[in-house]
Order: C-alpha cells, then structure tokens, then sequence
C-alpha cells in the first residue's frame, strides 16, 4: 500500500512538471507582444522595451520560466498584467463562483447518473432500461451551452423564477440567492455529465450482476434493492469513480462557456478575459491550476480504488 502511494505521488510531481513546461511552452510561442497590447498600437518602441523590462519579458525564457515554478512552490505569483494584482488573489475571488458551481454540477450529476444507472440495470432489457438509454443519448448530443440557453428561456424569461444571469455574492443576499443563482448553470453542466455517468454506471453494475456473490447474497434471502444497492453498486464503483474523477476535472475546467452565457465571474470569464487583453500570466497560472487539479483528483480516484476493492489493497500491500 505505501509502496503503491509513492509510486502514484512520484507519477504526480513529474506530471505536474510536465504539465508546467507545455503550459509555459505554448505561451510562448503565442504571436504577439503582451506589452503592445497593453500600450496600444501608437506606443513608441521605446515605451514598448520600458514595460517589458518591468513586466520581466526581456529576460530569457528558462529565467522565467524557473522564476515562476519557483514562485508557485513558495506560494507567491506574479502581479497581473491587467488587473495590477497578485494572480493568486484573482483566481482566490473566481473560485468563490466556480468551485461551487462545480460542486453543484457534480452532486447532481451523481445523484441523478447512479440512481438512473442502477434503475436501468435492474430493468435491464425492458421498457425503464430503453428509457433510460434513450435518455442519456439524448443528453450526451445536446450541448450544454444550448441547454443553458433553454433553461435560461424557460425558467428566466418564461417563468421568472430566477434571473437570466450574473451572481449577487455570497455576502449580499447569502447563500440562498447565491445558490439561486448557480442553480440553472448547475443543471446545464450537469445533464451532459449525468448522460455518460449513467451509462457506465449501467455497465458496471450489469458485470457485477453475473458474478456469482450476488446469487449467493439472494440465496440468503437479502432483497433486490439491499444487494443491489449494498454489495453490487460498491463493486462497481471502480469504473464509475475513474468517470467521476474525471467529469469533476471537466466540470471545473468547461465552466468557460457556462459562465460566460450566465455572466457568471468565475474562472471561466477570468481565462477569457485574460486572453482578450492578452494577460498571459492570469492565463498561464489558471491553466496550470486546472491541470494540477485533473492530476490530483486522478491521485485521489487511484487511492480511492484501493480502499474500495479490497483485491487491489491486498495486491498493493
């Protein structure tokens, strides 16, 4: 088991290394000059070479480059471009929309994907299961941003049960109008998410099914719904946790296009804005954040695998 642990953590700090140089690599081969940009075509070149020397551009790429992981490993950023302030604090203030939101996306997403799972499992072949697939079929080939839109219609211009867009803080009217306000986001993100889960979920479980515990658990006189849920589903969660662990990375990094169709000021409009005013250290701290947590919510999907099955705890031992 420990020995598992280090040889996962080891993959992690070099994929996280790796990650690093790709981001910092296509930034910098990005056309354009961030310092143009900033000064408008009418600066004089003279103007142009001042802020890059403030801004640190004039220094060779490896500098920078080592200047910046050495930065983030003591906790400190750089100062952004546009805003004037330490990245950290911009991207601290967007996690207060986007975290949630995720979070949100993701608990729906769960709870909607395992009971439809496990539903069409246990109806496997009959009217419930067809429905279900058809379902999630459906779900999978919508857009999320157009079903944004729909609810939007529906429940904003329609209805006039929440607003169209934006987010009132956490502070002004609690956490009841910002949960109000994350809802409708919450359910577009989460449909796509919840079409694919259920269907892996159906799979998993209807493997589980055929093994020979589950007859012998019924021949003990435990119900249906008690083996089902009690034994089956856990032994099925290996699959389905790999597609979790990677629907919550997706969730926390497809936001960009929700957020936008729900002015929401969250990471997502932080990145797209950063990349209109050209602010690449916003972009490439954010990026980074976004791939460090796919790699360690994949770390934790993996040690989660050996406390679930215990054939793999016994094989890692």
């Amino acid at each position: 088991m420990s020995w598992f642990l280090l040889k996962r953590f080891a993959s992690f700090v070099a994929t996280l290394l790796v990650a690093s140089l790709v981001v910092f690599a296509v930034l910098e081969l990005l056309p354009g000059n961030a310092a143009q940009v900033m000064l408008g075509e009418s600066a004089t070149p003279e103007a142009v070479a001042a802020l890059e020397a403030k801004l640190g551009l004039d220094r060779p790429a490896a500098l920078r480059y080592l200047s910046w992981i050495g930065g983030l490993l003591q906790g400190r950023t750089e100062l952004s471009h546009s805003y004037d302030v330490p990245v950290a604090q911009l991207i601290a203030e967007r996690l207060q929309v986007t975290l949630p939101l995720a979070v949100m996306a993701m608990a729906l997403t769960t709870m909607i994907a395992l009971t439809l799972g496990v539903y069409a499992a246990a109806r496997h072949n009959k009217l419930g299961d067809v429905g279900v697939m058809a379902f999630s079929q459906l779900g999978i080939a919508v857009p999320n941003f157009w079903f944004a839109i729909l609810l939007i219609l529906l429940f904003a211009v329609k209805l006039q049960w929440v607003s169209a867009g934006g987010f009132p803080g956490w502070e002004d009217e609690g956490w009841w109008g910002g949960f109000k306000a994350l809802l409708l986001p919450a359910v577009s993100l989460a449909v796509v998410q919840a079409a694919i889960l259920a269907r892996v979920t159906r799979s998993a479980v209807l493997e589980v099914l055929r093994e020979d515990f589950v007859r012998t658990a019924r021949a003990k006189g435990l119900s249906r719904r008690a083996v089902m849920w009690r034994h089956v589903l856990r032994n099925a969660l290996v699959p389905v946790l790999t597609v979790m662990g990677l629907q919550f990375a997706n969730l926390i990094t497809g936001t960009i296009v929700v957020e936008n169709v729900f002015v929401l000021p969250g990471l997502g409009r932080l990145v797209f804005q950063a990349i209109a005013n050209r602010d690449l250290v916003v972009v490439r701290d954010t990026v980074m954040l976004l791939a460090a947590v796919v790699v360690i919510l994949n770390f934790v999907v993996d040690v989660l695998y050996v406390l679930i099955d215990p054939r793999l705890r016994s094989a890692h031992a």
